[in-house]
C-alpha cells in the first residue's frame, strides 16, 4: 500500500506501527501480552453511525483569556457547567432559557494567584445546599468557593507544588494530585491524609465513593489503589505518563495517557480492553450514564466520542490542545482548549447552532495549520498526494482523514457522516518535499535577510541583502562602499546584522544612554551635562553610584560576549545559525561587571553618613578595599584574607538603606573560589542564604532584591556555592518567584538568570524531577508578567535547559501549556534571539 493511501485512508495504522507519536519505547504490540481483549480502534471499520446519533456544535463560549484547563459539571443550577483556566480564573455557566443554544456566565471567581489547573464539585449538603466548587492550581493551594460569593471560603495549603487534579466523594472529602508526587484527601479545612507511592508527579485522582476506595495516576506510568491510606494495588501497563482516570462502575475504571491509549480496568486489577484512536497525548475523559460509553480529549486537536468500545465520531477543533471535557446533565458535551474557548457540542437538533455558527466554526477549522511533525499525519510527500477530485469519493467512516494537493500547499480534510461531505481541518505546513525556504528574493538572487537601512530622514532607504553563511564585517564593507557612505559607519552596519540575524550568544539588551540594570542615567567619563544628569544614584537621590553598573571601558556592543566579555565575534558564528546555541546552557551566566571607583566612592560617602554604632574604622574601610581590588580582577594571585572576609560579612549586615555598595562587593566576592568556599561552605552557607532570602522580602527594596538575586546567581561560580543553592533550592526559587510581581526589569532579569543558573545545574539529571518542576513552575509565572526581552529571553533559555532530553520534563512542560504561552515570542525579531529560542524550545516540545 502506498504512503498517500495510508496517510489518506488508512491513517491510524501509521499510529499503531510508529514509534513516532508515542513517548514509549516500545510497541503497542506489548499490550496484547497484558490484556484480555485489545480493541484497535475500530474507526478503521466500515461501520458508520447514523447522521441522527451525531453531535454537532451547540455553541462556542469565548470564556477566558487563556487555556480552559478543567471543568465539571456544577449542581446548581440545573445545567450548569465550571471552567477554570490559566488566566487564574474560576466561571460558572449557566444555559440562556431565551436563547437554547447559548450559555451565560453567572459568576467569577478569583482565588489564585496563579494558573489554575482543574476542578470539582463538591456535592450539597445542609449547610451548602448548592454545593462547593473547589479549585486547584499552580500556587500549590486548593481554594473552595461557594456560589454566594468571588472569593474562596477558604483555601487548602499543603502541597509544594502544583495541584493539577481534584476529585470530589462522599460527605465534602476532596481528593487531591500534586507534582510534588503525593495524592492527600481532605475534609472540610483540614487534610486528612497523605498518600506516598509514586516516583513522579499524581496528575490523577478519582474516588470510587461506595467502596471508600481512591485512585491515582501518575507520570510513573502507574495507577494505584489506595484504602485508609494504604496502597492495596498498582496498576501497569501504560506505556507513559497516566493522565485521566474516569469511573465507570465500582469495579471498573478507565484511564487515558500520553501513549495514546485509553485503558479499561477492573478494580481487581485487570486491563480487560485497550483503545486506539487519538494520535498524540489524552487529556481527559468523562463517562456517559449509561456507564458504557465516554469521550476523551487530546493533544491531536480532537475529541473523540466512543460508543459499544468503537470511536463512532471524531470532532477536530481549531486548536492544538483539547485539555478537558466533562458531560452536561442533557447528555451534551464541554470541551476546553488551549485557545481559551469552551465549545459545547449536542445530539439535539433543537440544540445545535444556528447555519451561520457552524459556518463560522468550520472557517475557522479549515483556517487552522496543522503541523505534521505533531504524529498525526507522519511525513508528506506532496509529489505523491491526489488533487482535489479525490474529494468526490465519500469516506467510509466519520472523522476519516484526506489530504490532497492543491497547487503546492497539502490540505487536509475529515469526513463528516451527518453532513454527507468532506470538511476542511486545516492547512498542513512541513512536509518533507515542501518548500519552506523564506528567503528573500534581491535583484535576481535569493537571501535570507534584505535590511532596508534609513540613512537620511525622509529619503528612501538602501537594500542590505545578507545571507547567514557570510561575514557580516566583509558585507557591511560592501554594503558602505556600494552606497558610498563613510566608512565610520562599518562598526555599526557589522553590528545591527549581527543584532538582528541569528548568530546570538546569551548576553543582555544593547548598551544605551540608560544604565541596561537600573533604567537610569548611566555613568560616563568625560559625557556632556552636569554631575547630577548622569551620577544621581536611582535609588537615595545622592551620588553617581549606581548598583552593578557595567565598568565606563566595556562597550557591549562590540560583538564580544556580554556576560564574560570574551569570545568576540567572528563570522563563523553565523554558520551555526540554523543550530542550537542557545540551550542546554550548563555553564551557568554570571555578573560580572563592576566600577570599583564608583563602588567605592558610594560605600565611603555612605560609611560617613552611618549611624556611629555601624560606621567603619578606616581600616575596615582599606580592608573591603583591597578586597574589591582583589575580586575585581580575576587574573590575581593574591588571596583574601580571613579579616577581609570578615570584614565584608559583617558589612553586610549594614541597614538596608546604606548596604547595596556592600552587596555589590559581595555580588563580586563570592566568585573568588576562597571567598566562596568560605561563605558558601558549613554553617556560613546557610547563614549567607537567610540573609539574602531576607534582603529579597517583595517588601524590600529594589537595589537589594537585585543586588540579593545577583550574588545567588554568582554563587554558582563555585562548588561550595552549587551545593548550597541546590540544598536551599527549594527556599531560595519559592523566594525568588515571589519577586515576579516586583515592576523592575533588572529584578526580573536576575531572576531569570538565577532560574537559567539552577536549570543548567539539573541538567541531564531525570531523577530531580522535582526540582524542575520547580523551575518550570517559576519560569512560566516569571513569563507572565516579564516585559523585558532581555529576561524574557533567559527564561527561554531556562525553559529549554529544562526539559532538554528529558521526557517528563517536557510533559511537566507541556501539561503547564508553556507551548500556548511562549509561541507569542516566536515572532520577535528584536532581538532576533528571543524568536530564534523561542522556536527551538516549541521545537523541543513538540
Amino acid at each position: 500500500m502506498s504512503v498517500i493511501l495510508l496517510l489518506a485512508d488508512m491513517i491510524l495504522i501509521i499510529l499503531i506501527d510508529s514509534p513516532q507519536t508515542r513517548t514509549g519505547s516500545n510497541s503497542f504490540m506489548h499490550f496484547q501480552c497484558c490484556c484480555v481483549s485489545v480493541c484497535r480502534d475500530r474507526c478503521l471499520s466500515s461501520v458508520i453511525m447514523s447522521g441522527s446519533n451525531s453531535f454537532r456544535l451547540r455553541c462556542s463560549l469565548a470564556a477566558h483569556e487563556m487555556d480552559v484547563r478543567g471543568l465539571a459539571a456544577a449542581a446548581f443550577p440545573h445545567g450548569a457547567f465550571v471552567s477554570v483556566s490559566r488566566d487564574r480564573t474560576a466561571r460558572v455557566w449557566v444555559p440562556n432559557p431565551s436563547e437554547n443554544q447559548v450559555f451565560t456566565e453567572m459568576h467569577c471567581m478569583n482565588g489564585h494567584s496563579n494558573f489554575v489547573s482543574c476542578v470539582c464539585i463538591i456535592a450539597p449538603n445542609e449547610t451548602y445546599p448548592r454545593g462547593l466548587i473547589a479549585t486547584g492550581g499552580h500556587d500549590n493551594n486548593i481554594c473552595v468557593f461557594s456560589l454566594d460569593r468571588p472569593d474562596p471560603l477558604f483555601t487548602l495549603k499543603g502541597h509544594k507544588n502544583t495541584v493539577c487534579t481534584l476529585s470530589a466523594g462522599k460527605f465534602g472529602t476532596i481528593l487531591s494530585g500534586s507534582w510534588d508526587t503525593t495524592a492527600k484527601v481532605w475534609l472540610g479545612e483540614k487534610c486528612m491524609m497523605t498518600l506516598q507511592g509514586h516516583s513522579a508527579a499524581v496528575w490523577a485522582v478519582v474516588i470510587l465513593p461506595e467502596q471508600g476506595l481512591m485512585l491515582s495516576g501518575s507520570a510513573d506510568k502507574t495507577i494505584k489503589l489506595w484504602k485508609a491510606g494504604r496502597c492495596e494495588n498498582t496498576y501497569t501497563g501504560h506505556e507513559d505518563c497516566v493522565r485521566g482516570l474516569a469511573v465507570i462502575s465500582d469495579m471498573e475504571f478507565f484511564s487515558c495517557s500520553n501513549d495514546a491509549s485509553i485503558r479499561r480496568w477492573m478494580v481487581t486489577g485487570e486491563c480487560v480492553q485497550v483503545y486506539y484512536g487519538h494520535t498524540n497525548y489524552i487529556y481527559s475523559l468523562a463517562v456517559f450514564p449509561n456507564g458504557q460509553d465516554f469521550i476523551s480529549t487530546g493533544e491531536d486537536r480532537t475529541l473523540r466520542i466512543w460508543r459499544k468500545g468503537e470511536c463512532s465520531q471524531t470532532i477536530r477543533l481549531p486548536a492544538q490542545s483539547v485539555w478537558c471535557c466533562c458531560i452536561l446533565p442533557d447528555g451534551d458535551i464541554a470541551v476546553g482548549a488551549s485557545d481559551g474557548i469552551i465549545r459545547v457540542f449536542t445530539e439535539s437538533q433543537e440544540r445545535v447552532a444556528s447555519a451561520q455558527d457552524l459556518q463560522a466554526f468550520e472557517d475557522e477549522l479549515s483556517k487552522a495549520i496543522i503541523d505534521p511533525k505533531t504524529g498525526d499525519l507522519g511525513d508528506i510527500k506532496i509529489e505523491d498526494l491526489p488533487g482535489r477530485e479525490h474529494l468526490n469519493e465519500p469516506g467510509n467512516r466519520d472523522g476519516q482523514t484526506r489530504l490532497i494537493k492543491e497547487g503546492s500547499n497539502v490540505e487536509a480534510y475529515q469526513w463528516s457522516v451527518s453532513d454527507g461531505r468532506w470538511v476542511k481541518i486545516g492547512d498542513v505546513v512541513g512536509g518533507s518535499s515542501q518548500q519552506n525556504s523564506k528567503r528573500v528574493m534581491y535583484e535576481g538572487k535569493e537571501y535570507d535577510f534584505v535590511f532596508s537601512i534609513d540613512v537620511n530622514e525622509g529619503g528612501p532607504g538602501l537594500k542590505l541583502p545578507y545571507n547567514v553563511t557570510d561575514d557580516p564585517w566583509l558585507t557591511a564593507h560592501n554594503f558602505l562602499e556600494k552606497n558610498d557612505l563613510s566608512p565610520m559607519f562599518l562598526d555599526q552596519v557589522a553590528n545591527f546584522i549581527i543584532e538582528n540575524t541569528k548568530g546570538h550568544t546569551l548576553g543582555p539588551a544593547p548598551t544605551s544612554a540608560t544604565d541596561p540594570f537600573t533604567g537610569a542615567g548611566r555613568y560616563i567619563p568625560g559625557s556632556g551635562g552636569g554631575d547630577q544628569a548622569f551620577g544621581a544614584d536611582p535609588f537615595t537621590g545622592g551620588g553617581r553610584y549606581i548598583p552593578g553598573s557595567e565598568s565606563t571601558g566595556r562597550v557591549s556592543s562590540s560583538g564580544a560576549d556580554p556576560f564574560t566579555g570574551g569570545s568576540a565575534y567572528s563570522s563563523s558564528s553565523a554558520l551555526k545559525a540554523t543550530t542550537n546555541i542557545f540551550f542546554p546552557n550548563t555553564d551557568g551566566v554570571m555578573f560580572e561587571q563592576a566600577n570599583t571607583t564608583q563602588i567605592l566612592g558610594k560605600l565611603r560617602e555612605l560609611n560617613s553618613a552611618a549611624p556611629a554604632d555601624r560606621k567603619l574604622s578606616d581600616a575596615a574601610l582599606d580592608s573591603l578595599e583591597k578586597l574589591l581590588h582583589l575580586v575585581a580582577d580575576q587574573k590575581s594571585q593574591e588571596q583574601p584574607t580571613a579579616e577581609q572576609i570578615s570584614v565584608l560579612w559583617r558589612t553586610s549586615h549594614w541597614p538596608e538603606d546604606i548596604v547595596f555598595p556592600v552587596l555589590d562587593i559581595l555580588r563580586l566576592a563570592v566568585r573568588h573560589p576562597e571567598v566562596n568556599a568560605q561563605l558558601c561552605g558549613g554553617t556560613e552557607g546557610s547563614s549567607l542564604c537567610n540573609h539574602l532570602l531576607g534582603l529579597m522580602s517583595p517588601e524590600g527594596r529594589p537595589a537589594n532584591q537585585m543586588l540579593a538575586l545577583r550574588t545567588l546567581c554568582n554563587c554558582f561560580s563555585g562548588s561550595h556555592g552549587r551545593a548550597l543553592l541546590l540544598g536551599q533550592r527549594d527556599a531560595v526559587l519559592s523566594r525568588s518567584g515571589d519577586l515576579c510581581a516586583v515592576s523592575n526589569k533588572n529584578i526580573h532579569v536576575a531572576l531569570a538568570t538565577l532560574v537559567l543558573n539552577y536549570a543548567g545545574r539539573l541538567y541531564g539529571q531525570p531523577t530531580e524531577i522535582e526540582a524542575k518542576a520547580q523551575c518550570l513552575s517559576v519560569a512560566s509565572t516569571a513569563l507572565e508578567v516579564v516585559q523585558d526581552k532581555e529576561a524574557i529571553f533567559r527564561l527561554l533559555v531556562a525553559l529549554g535547559t529544562t526539559v532538554a532530553g528529558d521526557s517528563t520534563a517536557k510533559d511537566l512542560a507541556r501539561s503547564l501549556g508553556v507551548n500556548s504561552q511562549i509561541s507569542k515570542y516566536a515572532r520577535v525579531s528584536d532581538p532576533a534571539k528571543v524568536g530564534e529560542c523561542c522556536r527551538l524550545v516549541l521545537d523541543e516540545l513538540q
